[in-house]
């Protein structure tokens, strides 16, 4: 892991670094105590690490909960290089959404072809994350951001790291075979969030989705609203600080 540039604001320092080809971010308080807890946050299909709404959530829980918080580029996206495949699907997905047409096959097929590259790629930084002295192999760790292709990788990466011991989830993917048998292997606290009236995802795939993590706790949260519309009343510091505790006192 190499860190490339770092700023400090609000009480938050800012991180950016790489491990071979992926590029990531970590946020962590500015004072406080090592080995706090540690979040992976996961970004949207499109989108990137530093997205405006995942940073916002990465800031609030480092100042409230005194977490570091750690997010990389999926496949394909942010900083890192598109491939074919990459641009293919991207162009697929805008023929479907401005022809009206469903996006479920392109999305599905994209979204398990990015969650094998992905997840290993997110195993790979937790590991460079546990040497740094900061945090160390003890800090507890969740998975805090999942929705849409956060949750395609999210759900995988979660059911194969044994360290992730709680996580957040959304119903705003498509869902597909390989992603509900790896929601069946998650047996972590589980907090899920769904937008009710998403227009890209069928809500009763979402609720099989949920249905299906074989965790004993879990909870969803629905909301009216669309794909995107995920108000900024919910907040993941409760759900989090119950399983993870926070700063200096664990759970």
């Amino acid at each position: 892991m190499r860190f490339t540039a770092e700023t400090t604001s609000d009480g938050v320092v800012e991180r950016d670094f790489t491990l071979g080809d992926v590029t990531g971010v970590l946020w962590a308080p500015a004072s406080g105590p090592d080995h706090a807890p540690l979040v992976l946050m996961g970004h949207g299909g499109g989108l990137h690490k530093k997205t405006p709404g995942l940073a916002a959530r990465a800031r609030h829980l480092a100042t409230t909960c005194g977490y570091t918080v750690a997010a990389i580029d999926a496949p394909g996206h942010g900083d890192r290089p598109r491939t074919a495949e990459d641009e293919r699907a991207r162009a697929e997905l805008r023929q479907a959404m401005a022809a009206g047409d469903p996006i479920g096959p392109v999305s599905a097929r994209y979204g398990a072809s990015l969650a094998k590259q992905a997840v290993p790629e997110w195993r790979a930084t937790l590991d460079a994350l546990q040497d740094l002295p900061e945090i160390g192999a003890d800090a507890p760790v969740a998975y805090g951001g999942g929705i849409t292709l956060g949750t395609a990788i999210g759900i995988p990466l979660t059911a194969a790291d044994p360290r992730i011991t709680a996580a957040i989830f959304g119903g705003g993917f498509v869902v597909y075979d390989a992603l509900l048998d790896a929601a069946r292997r998650v047996t972590v606290p589980v907090l899920f969030m769904l937008q009710w009236d998403d227009e890209h995802v069928d809500r009763q795939a979402a609720l099989g989705l949920f249905d299906a993590i074989g965790s004993k706790e879990k909870t969803m949260h629905a909301n009216l609203g669309g794909h995107g519309g995920a108000p900024a009343f919910e907040d993941p510091a409760p759900f989090l600080t119950r399983h993870l505790g926070t700063a200096g006192a664990p759970a």
